[in-house]
């Protein structure tokens, strides 16, 4: 074992204290690196940008007043609380959280993570409650030219798109017009309790229906949610024409997708290649592709997914696009590091060289 003598003490402080030196050093030599798939990354928030702008501006033409309390960002993309279309409630931070236009290199990353590749069908049971997060799958789906096939739920929990003159299907309808989008949903309904408009008045489910019809959609209303999920099943398989769907993708808490609320709950936010959920009462769309074997993409918990990528809660103002950590990674120079390791074991080293030698000769003296 090495002891160290009196001037090899000395020694090893002085090597203690250039050590916190090489440590400033190398600390202060991160650098940021490109994260994967940068590129797609950074054009996907640009067009989910671009979206938001579009539709801003539309509101803006319209004299739509701005709540700048409840939308901070006047995004004109936070609906009012409670409407003749308002579904259940809604959590405003993440509303506001979803509207980051950088989810959408997110979505790039999940759908990398699925595999998805150009012209491949992607199923998406989405509703009016996370508008974002429904821009951001549509992003970042045109930029790796997925084939997206799209269901909605036109009602909404508080603080989504609420407006009974601005639904979720209005924004598809206005965003194709102004040829951001190509994607649209092949189908809708009423959402809410069961997926049939329950907890809505009669007025409120009629603005729903005439709103789908207005917008050429086939409506999707059955007796039961049973057969509503049914029902939407047929149509996804109908539009994927006999193509395999190589993933599914439930934006929100539509009944039709989760069969229930607590459903929803039991599976966590992210991606799944597969699901091993059973004996449950009810089961949704995405339970039933999930039982297909085809990968299922679940986004629900919007905080959860934001705090796994470091994406910041409700910004004000909004970030711009290609910034944060999913686009960039904070990482030690290593060069450095492997320079300033070397440096310590070399004196380390040479400390324990002449302090040996020392002692040697020490030894040597008193044999003499």
């Amino acid at each position: 074992m090495f002891i160290p003598s009196a001037k090899s003490k000395l020694s090893l402080i002085a090597i203690f204290l250039f050590s916190i030196v090489l440590f400033i050093w190398v600390d202060s030599s991160r650098v940021f690196v490109k994260e994967k798939n940068f590129e797609e990354k950074y054009k996907a928030a640009k067009l989910m940008h671009r979206a938001e702008k579009v539709i801003k501006e539309y509101r803006i033409s319209q004299n739509t007043a701005i709540d700048e309390v409840n939308d901070p960002n006047k995004t004109m993309l936070i609906g009012e609380k409670n409407t003749l279309i308002t579904t259940d409630r809604g959590n405003l931070t993440a509303k506001l959280t979803s509207l980051n236009p950088n989810f959408a290199a997110v979505m790039i990353d999940l759908f990398k993570k699925a595999k998805l590749k150009k012209g491949d069908k992607v199923a998406v049971s989405c509703t009016g409650s996370f508008p974002g997060i429904n821009l951001a799958v549509m992003s970042a789906a045109k930029v790796l030219d997925i084939d997206l096939i799209m269901i909605s739920s036109v009602g909404a929990s508080m603080f989504g798109a609420t407006d009974t003159s601005f639904t979720w299907l209005d924004i598809e309808t206005l965003l194709n017009d102004k040829e951001i989008f190509t994607y649209k949903s092949i189908a809708a309904s009423l959402g809410g309790g069961r997926d049939m408009g329950r907890s809505l008045t009669k007025k409120g489910r009629k603005i729903i229906e005439e709103t789908i019809s207005e917008n050429n959609i086939q409506l999707i209303h059955e007796e039961s949610l049973e057969k509503n999920i049914k029902a939407k099943m047929k149509v996804f398989k109908k539009y994927a024409d006999r193509e395999e769907i190589k993933l599914y993708i439930n934006i929100g808490g539509g009944l039709s997708s989760l069969g229930s609320t607590i459903n929803g709950r039991l599976v966590s936010p992210g991606f799944h290649r597969h699901l091993y959920l059973k004996n449950l009462p009810v089961k949704g769309t995405m339970f039933l592709f999930a039982e297909e074997g085809i990968p299922i993409l679940h986004l629900l918990d919007i905080i959860k997914i934001t705090e796994k990528y470091e994406l910041p809660i409700a910004p004000e103002p909004l970030p711009e696009p290609g910034t944060g950590r999913v686009f960039e990674d904070e990482r030690y120079n290593i060069t450095v590091a492997a320079i300033a390791l070397a440096i310590m074991i070399i004196l380390i080293l040479l400390v324990i060289f002449f302090d040996h030698k020392q002692l040697k000769l020490k030894e040597e003296e008193i044999n003499l």
